[in-house]
């Protein structure tokens, strides 16, 4: 595919014309990180100085869930967004120590009554448990698909991104001694990557063949590391300032940067541009 074909196919995707404002001049503050929508044609970033959730469809960039100002209230420190089986919005929120579950109207439901410490990720299995990373706790807890009390599944280190694989393994950027693990449905705690040979790893997603890419913000870059093979680099340098989140939309993985203040596409030769949109008023 050529890039003009790649970029014209990720403007389709967004809905936008050239000429369209970029995300990152429009209202995004610290964006975390994202998560597509069941359908792929929206976008929900989570920004945690704009203390809420925002939507980007057909593009335009609006606020999907605006949160308080006031300390310990729903998602004033929102940290992870998901998709629950559902297709339902989840998000985490270190303020109140919960994750919580969009209803049909828009408002976040808690789901464990504030049992977890830190959530800095979470992911979804097939029976549609909900698996949080804790970095204040240490644990990787597993929520019921209904929610209820958090269980313990397994103790890491010091875990933040987490993503999920088809044989349900949990792969995990740990900020311990080895720096991307994987946790086999039965709990074992497996080294994928030994030792530390990133700055400051934050999240992981994998693609079809297991390949794993992993954000690295004071290296300024996105990892990848083939299925059985040593870590190299795919993307690094400008326009990335400190890139944290990673998720895919479709065939297309984004990279979010806070200190950026932008949501970037990677496309299929490993360049990077800017995803645009154009702020609702």
């Amino acid at each position: 595919m050529s890039r003009h074909t790649f970029w014209n196919l990720v403007m389709v995707l967004f809905g936008l014309t050239v000429g369209s404002s970029l995300i990152r001049a429009d209202g995004l503050q610290y964006p975390l990180t994202a998560v597509a929508s069941a359908d792929g044609k929206s976008l929900f970033i989570a920004d945690l100085n704009q203390t809420g959730v925002w939507k980007v469809s057909e593009g335009k960039l609006s606020m999907f869930f605006q949160a308080s100002k006031k300390f310990r209230t729903p998602l004033n420190r929102v940290r992870c967004v998901g998709l629950d089986r559902n297709g339902k919005l989840l998000a985490g929120d270190s303020s109140t120590r919960e994750v919580y579950r969009f209803d049909d109207a828009g408002h976040p439901q808690p789901l464990t009554n504030g049992g977890i410490g830190i959530p800095m990720d979470l992911v979804v299995d097939p029976d549609n448990n909900i698996f949080v990373t804790d970095l204040e706790l240490k644990w990787i807890w597993k929520i019921p698909a209904a929610g209820g009390k958090a269980e313990k599944f397994a103790e890491v280190e010091a875990p933040r991104g987490i993503t999920i694989d088809a044989d349900k393994n949990l792969w995990v950027v740990n900020h311990g001694k080895n720096q991307l693990l994987r946790v086999t449905p039965d709990a074992k705690v497996e080294v994928v990557v030994e030792g530390r040979p990133w700055g400051f790893p934050h999240e992981v997603e994998l693609d079809k063949e297991k390949t794993a890419f992993v954000t690295d913000g004071y290296g300024k870059c996105v990892w990848k590391v083939p299925l059985g093979g040593k870590p190299e680099k795919l993307v690094s340098g400008e326009p990335l300032v400190n890139p944290v989140g990673l998720a895919w939309q479709g065939e297309t993985l984004l990279v979010i940067d806070p200190r950026a203040k932008g949501v970037f596409a990677i496309d299929s030769k490993g360049k990077l541009a800017a995803v645009p949109a154009s702020a609702e008023k």
